[in-house]
C-alpha cells in the first residue's frame, strides 16, 4: 500500500538526482564541443590520457628531429656546394698544368700559368677555410626517439679539402717536369676530393630519407593521438540533443515531484 508522506518527497529525491546527473553529462558534452577534445581532465580517461601524452611527446620530439635534419641538410649543402666549386678550381689546375707541360710552351708563358697556378691554390685554400672543410669534420643530426642514440641520429665524419689533403702543396708548374708532376698531381685530387663529396652525397641522402620517415611517423602518431584524445563531434551533438530533452524533462519532473506533496495537504481538511 503506498504511504503519503509531507516528510519525505522520495519522488522530488529521485527527480533531483537524476537531473544532477544529466546536467553533469550536459556539462561534460559542452566542454567537449567546445574544446574539441573528449579528454578534459585526468578523470575522463586516466589510461586514454596516459597513452595520448606519449603520443604528442614522441611527435614533439619528432617535429624538432625534422628541423634538426633540415638544419644538417642546409650545413651539408654548403659544403657539397664548396666541393663543387673546388672541383671547377681542379679543373682550371689541370688546364694550367697541361698547358705547361706542352713543350712548345715557353719558359716566360710558364711564369704567367703558375703566377695563375698559386693562385687558384690560394683561392681553394680560402674556399675550404669558408666552407668549414679546413680539418675532418664528424657530422651528427639527432632526428629520432629511438631508444639506442645509434638509431636515432644519422652520422658520419666529413674529409677536410685543403691544398695540403688533395696533395697540391708545393707544386710549381715553371718547368716542364715539374708541370708533368702536377698534372699527376692534380688527377690525384680529383680522386680525394671524390671521395669526400661522396661522403657529403651519402649524409644528404641518408638526411632526406631520414626526414620522409620522421614526417610519416609525426601523421601517424597524431592520428593514434586523436583517435583517443580529440572529441567526436557527431556522437557529442547527438548526447547535446539528448541531455537538453533530459534536462527539460527532469526539470519537469521535479516540478511535478513537489506539486504532488500539496496534494497531500487535502486530506487535511
Amino acid at each position: 500500500m503506498a504511504s503519503f508522506s509531507v516528510v519525505s518527497n522520495i519522488a522530488s529525491a529521485n527527480s533531483a538526482a537524476n537531473l544532477v546527473g544529466t546536467q553533469r553529462g550536459l556539462n561534460n558534452t559542452l566542454t567537449r564541443l567546445s574544446s574539441g577534445f573528449r579528454i578534459n581532465q585526468s578523470g575522463d580517461d586516466a589510461a586514454g590520457l596516459a597513452v595520448a601524452n606519449k603520443y604528442r611527446n614522441d611527435i614533439a620530439i619528432m617535429n624538432q628531429g625534422i628541423r634538426n635534419a633540415n638544419d644538417g641538410l642546409s650545413d651539408l649543402q654548403i659544403k657539397d656546394g664548396a666541393t663543387n666549386n673546388i672541383s671547377t678550381l681542379l679543373d682550371r689546375l689541370g688546364t694550367l698544368a697541361t698547358q705547361a707541360a706542352s713543350g712548345q710552351t715557353t719558359d716566360a708563358s710558364r711564369t704567367t700559368l703558375n703566377q695563375e697556378f698559386q693562385d687558384v691554390l690560394a683561392e681553394i685554400a680560402r674556399e675550404s677555410n669558408v666552407a668549414k672543410l679546413n680539418t675532418n669534420t664528424g657530422f651528427s643530426v639527432f632526428i629520432s626517439n629511438e631508444s639506442t642514440a645509434a638509431n636515432g641520429k644519422v652520422s658520419g665524419t666529413v674529409s677536410a679539402v685543403t691544398t695540403t689533403t688533395l696533395t697540391l702543396n708545393g707544386h710549381v708548374i715553371t718547368s716542364q717536369a715539374l708541370a708533368e708532376s702536377a698534372v699527376l698531381a692534380v688527377s690525384s685530387a680529383v680522386t680525394v676530393l671524390g671521395a669526400s663529396q661522396g661522403t657529403i652525397g651519402t649524409l644528404q641522402n641518408r638526411l632526406q630519407f631520414a626526414i620522409s620517415l620522421a614526417q610519416t611517423q609525426v601523421v601517424n602518431n597524431k592520428a593514434a593521438e586523436s583517435r583517443i584524445r580529440d572529441a567526436n563531434i557527431a556522437e557529442e551533438s547527438a548526447n547535446l540533443t539528448r541531455y537538453n530533452i533530459l534536462t527539460q524533462s527532469g526539470i519537469a519532473a521535479l516540478s511535478q515531484a513537489n506539486q504532488s506533496t500539496q496534494s497531500v495537504l487535502s486530506l487535511l481538511r
